[in-house]
């Protein structure tokens, strides 16, 4: 008779594959995402999205406007871009800049407020650093507003590290859906499709894996990205905004294909909101064009009517929540952590914790 191979309790906890918002990834559990904290004033997230650093500004500018005397002029908050109010900070008008000034120290104070209150959350307390991403991070003025944060949270005592993610939030959306789902899928391919969907933005982009250089990832790179802000489309449907999205994934697997890139069958897509196991979507995408959280709605369904194949192979769509995604970027640069967060300061403020498994190596990155 013939002996019985021995089972590799490793391979077969890699061939068990996530499903759609799974607390256990292959490197990380998700101890806790997409929690919603209320007071009296409402929403605590809503104190430190990129909104209210604009409602902040606004305040600061009515008395101001009202005496004819607002150095930003006539122009609304939301109309004028951040690298402009980043250039007033630094070298405008000192009247201007102390007024942009001001309303940086009362966001970071309001930002310090929130990480507070995350941080007496069970699932946060034993958090040892915390990485801030989001489309307002990649401003100069959200890269002070957070070293502010940190500065007031240390003099209070609080001993986490807060920094910002390392890759640009474009990419940074991206790159994480790599880590939803086990190496040996990606095995023998070049790269992988990836989609962040957001409250103002949707992008898309092809996932070089780079595997022959680290089995971890940590090398992994975008190499093209395509970028719609549908939130300038005030009549946008969800069905719409799916087409839409089908379509960039379809554009750049053509892409792969006219570069010579070997796609993995996988698609890999952040979305806003508490993912169930079937891919639909609970709780948390009201910032979305249409009825985003419909039982009727399955958005890895619909994406894979877009992309059927990919190459000989059908299709894998794998959702999970924007802010978890782009906080599995981090990884490599968390591997000296046991447990630690992710919070996306965007249209919304998302927000994840991770614990690193045992299989994940404690040492720094290189």
């Amino acid at each position: 008779m013939a002996s019985k191979k021995k089972a590799n309790p490793t391979q077969n906890a890699d061939a068990t594959l996530p499903t759609h918002g799974a607390r256990s990834l292959p490197l990380v559990t998700v101890e806790s995402y997409s929690v919603e904290i209320e007071d009296e004033d409402g929403f605590a997230g809503d104190k430190a999205n990129k909104g209210a650093f604009l409602r902040i500004l606004d305040d600061l500018r009515k008395p101001l406007a009202k005496l004819g005397e607002d150095p930003l002029g006539n122009k609304p908050s939301d109309q004028i871009s951040r690298k402009k109010l980043a250039a007033i900070l630094s070298e405008g008008d000192p009247e201007a800049a102390a007024l942009v000034q001001a309303a940086l120290e009362q966001f970071a104070q309001q930002l310090k407020g929130v990480i507070d209150r995350f941080l007496k959350l069970k699932p946060w307390r034993e958090v040892e650093a915390i990485a801030i991403g989001g489309g307002f991070r990649s401003s100069r003025l959200g890269e002070l507003a957070v070293a502010r944060a940190a500065h007031l949270l240390k003099a209070d005592g609080q001993k986490i590290d807060i920094g910002l993610i390392h890759h640009d939030p474009d990419e940074g959306g991206l790159l994480g859906a790599a880590y939803l789902l086990p190496t040996w899928m990606m095995a023998g391919h070049d790269a992988m499709l990836a989609a962040d969907i957001g409250g103002t933005n949707i992008r898309a982009g092809i996932v070089e894996l780079r595997l022959s250089r680290t089995a971890d990832l940590s090398k992994a790179g975008v190499s093209e990205l395509q970028h719609w802000c549908h939130h300038d489309e005030r009549e946008l449907t969800r069905d719409e905004a799916v087409d839409h999205l089908g379509t960039m994934l379809t554009e750049l697997a053509a892409v792969a294909k006219k570069r010579g890139l070997h796609l993995a069958p996988l698609v890999g897509i952040g979305c806003p909101g508490v993912i169930r196991e079937d891919g639909s979507i609970e709780r948390g995408a009201h910032n979305l064009p249409g009825a985003w959280e419909s039982s009727r709605f399955n958005l890895p369904r619909d994406i894979k009517e877009h992309l059927e194949r990919i190459g000989m192979h059908e299709a894998v769509v794998m959702v999970h929540n924007d802010a978890v995604v782009q906080g599995l970027s981090e990884i490599p640069f968390m591997k000296d952590k046991r447990c630690w967060g992710v919070l996306t300061i965007g249209t919304g403020l998302g927000n994840a914790v991770f614990r690193n498994k045992e299989t994940q190596a404690r040492e720094p990155p290189a």
